[in-house]
């Protein structure tokens, strides 16, 4: 949370953890469905919203 915790208030740091979180999810469920592109997508944009990675807020 200190990469983005000089920028973002709490409650928006922990909105950005819960999108990350449904992107990842979103990503994991396309891909046991066979849309293994959209998937790894959705992972690769799930990983850069959240917190721990670059944040688009930021």
């Amino acid at each position: 949370m200190e990469l983005i915790g000089a920028h973002l208030s709490s409650g928006a740091a922990l909105l950005l953890w819960i999108l990350a979180a449904i992107l990842v999810i979103a990503g994991i469920l396309s891909i046991i469905r066979g849309a293994i592109l959209s998937g790894i997508v959705l992972i690769i944009i799930g990983c850069l919203v959240g917190p721990g990675g670059i944040s688009i807020w930021g």
